[in-house]
């Protein structure tokens, strides 16, 4: 027997040869490698597992997301399956499992998994005497993203902090990732969890921010998605918050454009 480190939702794990730890995912009985992290498809799978025998309690801002916790579709990688369903509902996800479809029939079509090729992580931090030292905060989620989710730096487009507001960019097309490159979607997930104090790590009490040695309180995290291919919504079916984020997403992208026409003059 051996612990995985890297994802406590496991069971079964065994030492192999080569000193490597291996257990199978709750839920659905994937093998994954405790050297990296596991896909987000397998967690989520493994997390409505635990909620149904009753396990896990229910984080109280869990209504935040649109759709909320589903019981994914997974390929045996630990990808999401394009096209998603509870009962008769089906939708289409991008490889972060984020719908962007309206809710259909079981007769849906998707017929490619969209890569989500940005993600955009704003979080708020506490009001302060004096702002955060813009350096030191770089320095500290750049070595946090590289260290504790493995993602390669070059994944990390930008740490941006306009007090209160910290925002990440993680950018990854599908030309640029490699094999055993880390994905994006799992790298927001992970840190998503860290941040509510329900880290996905083996004993692991979640991700304690900490810039210039002092103690920095977030108050709120977003995570927004950006596809190489646009969501296909209907408006009349949107809720306000989904017209936000999509908002959120267009002036990300806008503004982003007017940096470089600017940069560029």
């Amino acid at each position: 027997a051996c612990v995985c480190e890297k994802n406590k939702r496991v069971t079964d794990c065994r030492l192999q040869q080569n000193g490597q730890c291996r257990c199978q995912a709750i839920g659905s009985g994937v093998t994954v490698d405790c050297n990296t992290l596991t896909s987000k498809c397998l967690l989520m799978k493994a997390e409505v597992m635990g909620s149904k025998s009753g396990r896990r309690e229910k984080p109280k801002d869990a209504f935040e997301d649109t759709d909320g916790l589903y019981d994914p579709e997974c390929e045996n990688s630990g990808a999401f399956k394009a096209k998603q369903c509870n009962g008769t509902t089906c939708w289409c996800v991008n490889t972060a499992g984020v719908r962007r479809t309206d809710k259909h029939d079981a007769d849906l079509k998707c017929n490619q998994l969209v890569r989500t090729m940005w993600i955009i992580i704003e979080m708020k931090h506490a009001e302060r005497d004096a702002p955060l030292n813009a350096e030191s905060l770089k320095k500290f989620f750049t070595d946090t993203i590289t260290s504790r989710y493995q993602l390669n730096g070059r994944f990390i487009a930008s740490v941006l902090y306009e007090n209160p507001y910290i925002t990440i960019d993680l950018k990854q097309n599908a030309s640029h990732k490699l094999p055993g490159d880390v994905d994006i979607a799992d790298v927001a997930y992970y840190f998503e969890k860290d941040v509510k104090g329900q880290s996905i790590f083996h004993n692991d009490a979640g991700l304690n921010v900490s810039i210039d040695n002092e103690p920095v309180k977030l108050e709120k995290t977003v995570v927004y998605y950006v596809d190489e291919i646009a969501p296909e919504f209907s408006m009349k079916s949107l809720t306000p918050g989904l017209i936000a984020v999509i908002v959120v997403v267009v002036i990300a992208i806008v503004a982003a454009i007017v940096v470089l026409v600017s940069s560029n003059k």
